[in-house]
């Protein structure tokens, strides 16, 4: 199951009403919106959403029923049994040959500042500001260590930039950790804090 597809079930099941609803779905062979609005307390709105979104997730299925010619779902279970079943190594960042030799450096005129911890040999976080005027404001990016020591070898913006492997190679950074290499060198391009010139210096 994907995040997206969790997250919906997490936020059904996350609602003060949901259990009272699931009870109804269990012990009724079919109920309608209106049925579970009246027998809940509940808006007729809140409880055709709820079920249409179960319905949306396969775990009802719904018939139309007519009634003095005016159609209406009645909503029937499907799943007694409810998984969610996430594999989190979905989400991790593989490094490609493309992300790990694209050539970067410290943007020119970036305005962030970047503090060094005490021994002078990392970086411990980042700070940005953005914005203008009132509305200008602050953001610290904290770095994990091998983050840290990736930045500090990280080219100033008029010197000759590096790939993003060679400054790991320089900063003496396993492999290993090129994922959270990776994911900061990307949310600091989006800052524009890091520029990358992958084809200028291929």
């Amino acid at each position: 199951m994907d995040f997206h597809t969790a997250a919906k079930y997490a936020s059904l099941l996350s609602k003060e009403y949901a259990e009272d609803i699931f009870k109804l779905l269990v012990n009724y062979q079919a109920i309608s919106a209106s049925e579970v609005a009246t027998r809940l307390n509940l808006h007729i709105k809140t409880a055709q959403d709820f079920l249409e979104a179960l319905e949306q997730l396969g775990i009802l299925s719904k018939e139309v029923v007519l009634e003095k010619k005016r159609p209406y779902y009645r909503y029937i279970l499907k799943q007694t049994r409810l998984v969610i079943d996430i594999d989190l190594m979905q989400v991790k960042r593989e490094p490609s040959q493309n992300s790990l030799s694209s050539h970067i450096r410290e943007k020119e005129n970036a305005g962030a500042r970047f503090s060094v911890a005490r021994n002078d040999d990392y970086i411990t976080s980042v700070t940005i500001w953005t914005g203008n005027g009132r509305e200008r404001e602050e953001r610290k990016i904290k770095l994990t260590t091998p983050q840290g020591r990736f930045l500090y070898h990280l080219p100033f913006p008029k010197a000759e930039p590096l790939t993003v492997d060679e400054i790991m190679q320089k900063a003496g950074i396993d492999e290993q950790y090129a994922p959270e290499i990776l994911d900061l060198v990307q949310l600091l391009e989006k800052l524009n804090v890091i520029e990358a010139m992958p084809e200028a210096y291929e």
